[in-house]
């Protein structure tokens, strides 16, 4: 068992995963794979400092094997923004990743943290422990569409686009001979998923793939290490919010007030519940192309209404 506790964590044959608990808003995970001579960095993380520590930490693995390929799983800048600090690596990620990479920049994020009033409150309230300045985005420098072999000192890693999910471009970083895989935000353990892009049945499609692979380990992009059950209790997540927020778009109930009637029962004990608003539009989106979700910022406000005390 893998302990949840900040820092770089073993997990056998030479794979390394980077933690960062409790999970919640822009806490994200990484991780190591070491091989002869070289290694490959499967995300930073969201503010240059955060990022620096991690390097730190990992300084004695990759002693002998500096970090020569980065990965990024998807674009979401607590996977990217600390890209600029792995100097001299090929930065790796899916073609939709890439073009999706600069859609929210870290000036974005810096201003709305710097906000006057409830919104700004509110968006410290998400993100205010980071640090937004000094943030150049380094953009991939190599992409792929549906599947890439690399090869790092020797070993094979898969990278599997299993997107748009979680976002446009999600990828899975497959260790074949340590049986580990990198899942990015395909996985959130302890944390509500939240599906900006979607549909939900490709995000479905994904939990399926891994629990078909041959795999022991799994490394989510927020929460503790797991195995397949973990990957069973997302697929569990999603399947029930699909089914619920589709009976209700039926019903010809609004995104909104489908949020939130949708009862969470087993699922009303995980951490940011208040997704649920996001996910319930991307059902929607789904069923109904002319849907049209609300703005990023009333987005975030209809989250925090329902994680309030009574809500």
């Amino acid at each position: 068992m893998i302990p949840y506790a900040r820092g770089l964590h073993e997990l056998g044959d030479d794979c390394y995963a980077y933690l960062q608990p409790d999970g919640g808003w822009g806490w994200s995970n990484a991780g190591l794979v070491r091989g002869a001579g070289a290694s490959l960095l499967v995300d930073t993380l969201f503010d240059l400092r955060l990022t620096a520590v991690m390097l730190e930490a990992m300084a004695g693995v990759r002693a002998g094997a500096p970090i020569a390929t980065v990965v990024n799983t998807h674009a979401n800048g607590d996977h990217c923004y600390g890209n600029q600090l792995v100097t001299g690596a090929e930065i790796v990620a899916s073609t939709a990743t890439a073009r999706e990479m600069g859609e929210v920049s870290p000036a974005m994020l810096a201003g709305l943290n710097a906000a006057p009033g409830a919104v700004g409150d509110m968006f410290r309230g998400f993100f205010g422990a980071f640090d937004f300045a000094g943030i150049e985005l380094a953009l991939p420098t190599r992409t792929f569409d549906g599947r890439l072999e690399l090869e790092v000192g020797g070993r094979r890693v898969a990278l599997i686009e299993v997107g748009p999910a979680h976002t446009r471009g999600d990828t899975l970083v497959h260790v074949p001979d340590a049986r580990v895989v990198y899942a990015g935000d395909i996985l959130f353990i302890g944390g509500t998923p939240v599906v900006w892009a979607g549909p939900l049945a490709r995000w479905i499609a994904a939990c399926d793939l891994m629990l078909g692979m041959d795999v022991e380990t799994v490394v989510p992009g927020h929460g503790p290490v797991t195995d397949k059950r973990g990957v069973a209790a997302v697929r569990d997540y999603l399947a029930y919010v699909d089914r619920e927020a589709g009976a209700r778009f039926r019903a010809g109930m609004t995104a909104w007030d489908a949020a939130r009637d949708i009862a969470l029962g087993e699922f009303g004990g995980l951490g940011e519940r208040g997704r649920i608003a996001v996910n319930v539009e991307a059902v929607y989106r789904a069923l109904d192309p002319a849907h049209r979700s609300p703005s990023i910022v009333e987005l975030f406000q209809r989250m925090a209404a329902l994680e309030r005390p009574g809500a």
